[in-house]
């Protein structure tokens, strides 16, 4: 079971709404001009649409599965007083003093170049739970990194 904000359950159910009402039927409609053109085993233009086929069915079954195994997060059952999902999170890395803020998501809602990060992440699972000023132990590739939570805002 995966947890998503109602803003990404949304976003990914028009992505889903918009595949399957408007680019599948095109996708169909290109491959029946390709086919119709002959021989198939010589013809580029079908495999194409053939492969631009199987590429949206692919997209729509995935995000098909993501909608069917997720639920929207109910923000007021979120703790305000501790690191959870949709917390946005400042912290210390002990080792270097630089201070960094992320916002925690699910695997679904991740961008770093937006900040937020996963709560599978090493970091975002080392934070998830941890109240301001506690130290959260991340193992990373390159260590074990000491984080000290600055500050949390709840969602």
């Amino acid at each position: 079971m995966e947890y998503l904000s109602k803003q990404r359950y949304d976003e990914i159910a028009a992505e889903l709404k918009h595949l399957t009402s408007e680019v599948y039927p095109k996708v169909k409609e290109e491959l029946a001009e390709a086919s119709a053109q002959g021989d198939r085993s010589d013809n580029a233009g079908y495999r194409e649409a053939r492969r631009t086929q199987g590429k949206t069915i692919s997209r729509i079954r995935f995000l098909q599965k993501v909608l069917e195994n997720s639920r929207v997060i109910d923000t007021d059952a979120l703790p305000k007083d501790r690191v959870s999902l949709l917390s946005r999170v400042e912290f210390t890395n002990l080792s270097t003093n630089a201070r960094m803020c992320f916002e925690i998501v699910s695997p679904h809602e991740m961008d770093l170049e937006a900040g937020k990060i996963s709560l599978k992440s090493p970091i975002g699972a080392a934070l998830m739970g941890k109240k301001v000023g506690e130290i959260a132990e991340a193992r990373v590739p390159s260590g074990i990194l000491r984080l000290r939570i600055e500050s949390v805002t709840p969602a």
